[in-house]
């Protein structure tokens, strides 16, 4: 059949108009926009999401430069105007050997960006944490202020009244910087209740060897490597510390630390240091008491993740936006204790009133390999997953009233670039 001339022209300019409003002739318009970290060339992959398939088109322009090295975590500023990149950076060198918390790391800063409105992102400043080894940031509630978590806290130097090079006492710090709502822009925030010759300290101290942290109804909780929890609690500008102190966890090789306003949810591979790895991996679930106190929500200890359930190793955890269900990420499996040589997702739903977990129809599921973050969209249809060995993501869809993930109708699987590291998503961009 053919179409006349106006059929023709109507034929293009209904196709011009799909385009420009994000949309395809088989899709239902975009509805986020989501940004992955490339820790293998230092970049940041950005993605269109599509409303009615869930799939991801890359977005104009990407991958985007990192600005830095060894980007570890990305965050996005409520109205979705900002994005911010943690980097890491590399360790000096001593001897020709990676020598990580002996100096100031090459590449380690905070690369701000303002977003457009088709998802491209512009590169404005960078600013640089008080701390070493960068591992991990949190926003408040309110997306007023930004925490970054570094390895190696500062140490003062007396003889000048200064801050130079890591502490060699093992102690991680928090900096926290105002994000003007404007400009995105970073302003230092100092420690009004700790100081060192009548001058306020430029952070906050914590454990040793800290790697993730989680702000979760006014406190903010780092997961330190000696198995430990240090609590703060938000208050304006600063943070204070208000329990006895750091809190001991009942973990073996704690993974990664979670939540949302009724729970906190602290993933273990128990594997020690050193150890054999375990056929199992354990979910412990807390709520946040008086003074950003953790009480266990479940009498006998963590939940175990078995080979019958999942797979070993669990990296990182999330709950939906709804509070009834979470979902944790298993990387791959290299034991010889068990057949199950696969990376996963573990789903549960959680049990309103005994907090009890209990695994979904169809967990685990399956995901690409080695994955390492999880989100959920704007909108609630879909999640998606981050996996480091393959440089992929895997998208899913979210049954909202069973929590069963599946897979979505076009191909769920999505190649980023390089080494995936965390994702971010903004449903708008206002």
């Amino acid at each position: 059949m053919k179409l006349s001339l106006f059929g023709r022209l109507s034929m293009a300019l209904f196709a011009s108009l799909t385009l420009g409003l994000g949309m395809t002739a088989c899709g239902g318009g975009t509805i986020g926009y989501m940004w992955v970290l490339g820790q293998q060339y230092n970049n940041i992959a950005g993605f269109k999401i599509d409303d009615y398939t869930g799939n991801l088109t890359q977005i104009i322009n990407s991958p985007f430069n990192a600005n830095g090295a060894v980007p570890v975590s990305i965050l996005v500023k409520q109205g979705g105007r900002y994005v911010y990149v943690i980097n890491q950076g590399t360790c000096p060198l001593v001897s020709g050997k990676a020598a990580c918390g002996t100096g100031p790391n090459t590449g380690q800063g905070i690369a701000v960006y303002s977003v457009g409105g088709d998802g491209t992102l512009s590169y404005q400043l960078s600013y640089q944490s008080q701390g070493y080894n960068s591992e991990w940031a949190q926003m408040d509630q309110t997306g007023t202020y930004l925490y970054v978590l570094d390895k190696y806290a500062p140490s003062y130097v007396a003889s000048t009244g200064l801050y130079n090079g890591p502490n060699t006492n093992g102690l991680g710090s928090i900096t926290v910087f105002s994000m003007d709502s404007t400009t995105g822009r970073l302003t230092l925030v100092t420690n009004s209740q700790t100081q060192n010759n009548n001058i306020n300290t430029p952070f906050w101290l914590v454990g040793p060897s800290p790697f993730m942290m989680k702000s979760i109804n006014g406190c903010l909780f780092t997961l330190n490597g000696n198995q430990t929890v240090t609590p703060y609690s938000i208050a304006s500008n600063q943070l204070d510390f208000v329990t006895t102190g750091n809190i001991l966890l009942p973990t073996v090789n704690a993974t990664s630390i979670t939540g949302n306003t009724t729970y906190v949810i602290i993933t273990d591979n128990l594997t020690p240091n050193g150890g054999s790895p375990s056929v199992n991996g354990e979910i412990y679930e807390d709520t946040v008491g008086s003074n950003c106190s953790l009480a266990a929500a479940q009498t006998g200890g963590g939940t175990t993740i078995g080979p019958t359930q999942g797979t070993p190793n669990p990296t990182y955890a999330l709950i939906d936006s709804t509070g009834k269900y979470l979902y944790v990420l298993n990387s791959s499996n290299t034991s010889t204790l068990t057949t199950n040589s696969y990376s996963s997702i573990s789903g549960y739903s959680i049990n309103g009133t005994t907090q009890g977990l209990q695994p979904l129809p169809g967990s685990p599921y399956t995901v690409g390999s080695g994955p390492v973050c999880i989100s959920e969209d704007p909108t609630n249809q879909y999640m998606y997953i981050s996996n480091y060995n393959d440089g992929t993501i895997t998208g899913k869809v979210l049954d909202p009233t069973t929590g069963i993930l599946s897979s979505l109708s076009r191909g769920s699987t999505f190649t980023a670039v390089g080494h995936a590291g965390c994702l971010a998503i903004s449903g708008s961009v206002n």
